[in-house]
């Protein structure tokens, strides 16, 4: 792909859904780098589900109230901080830790694969989106995470989102809760392959086009200073900014 904007307005689509404003939301891409090629993590969606059902995506989700609130052991790069409020209506270190946090809960809750530091002092857990994560006695690190792109789903979609695509390398990795993937789960199956292979697979366009915006800034060194692509249609066509 040689203009990924213009592969994304190639993209046969519904518009026709009145037009909602795009909620915020974030995905995690796994990376391991220990063989000759580096692989990535994806998972197959229930077919039974009504957005992308069968499809093979990125573990996220929207952000929940409670990534606004949650403590971690490590913060953001302050360069990465700045990109992620860049672009934005509010833009606040909150909102920046929020998405953030977000796509680390999220790839917790539907991969079992969890990305922190041991914590200090456990204590008793209240309920919450973050509660499996706190027992099992972790607390989130953010400076292992880098920022890859951002994308927001056209006008006219039933669901719009504003997603902010993440990755971590596998060395971060701390711990793992068994028995999340299956039949009846959101994601039936994991994957990790090596990113040509891994395009080849049936996934959403935007998810191959950030397959290979990480491709691209893997080869560059994964530097925090490295500007991050931000796409969404403008005039009826995509177009490719960098915050």
């Amino acid at each position: 792909m040689s203009n990924y904007a213009d592969f994304l307005t190639s993209v046969e689509r519904d518009q026709t859904s009145p037009n909602i404003r795009p909620k915020d939301a974030a995905t995690l891409i796994l990376i391991d780098r220990s063989g000759a090629l580096p692989q990535v993590l994806l998972g197959r969606r229930h077919h039974g589900h009504k957005f992308m059902p069968g499809k093979f995506v990125f573990p996220g989700g929207r952000v929940e109230a409670a990534d606004r609130k949650m403590a971690v052991r490590a913060t953001l790069d302050p360069q990465m901080e700045k990109q992620l409020t860049r672009a934005v209506k509010r833009p606040s270190r909150m909102l920046a830790r929020a998405l953030t946090l977000a796509a680390v809960r999220e790839t917790f809750e539907e991969t079992g694969l969890l990305l922190g530091a041991k914590s200090s002092a456990p204590g008793d857990v209240a309920d919450g989106p973050w509660a499996a994560f706190l027992r099992a006695g972790f607390e989130p690190d953010l400076s292992v995470i880098h920022f890859v792109g951002r994308a927001i789903t056209p006008p006219g979609r039933p669901r719009r989102f504003d997603t902010r695509f993440f990755t971590a390398d596998t060395s971060a990795i701390a711990h793992r809760v068994e028995g999340l993937i299956g039949p009846d789960s959101e994601l039936v199956e994991l994957v990790w392959l090596p990113i040509a292979d891994a395009k080849q697979l049936d996934m959403p366009a935007i998810t191959t086009v950030m397959l290979a915006e990480l491709e691209a800034r893997v080869a560059a060194g994964l530097g925090h200073e490295l500007p991050v692509p931000f796409y969404r249609m403008l005039h009826k066509r995509f177009a490719r900014a960098l915050l």
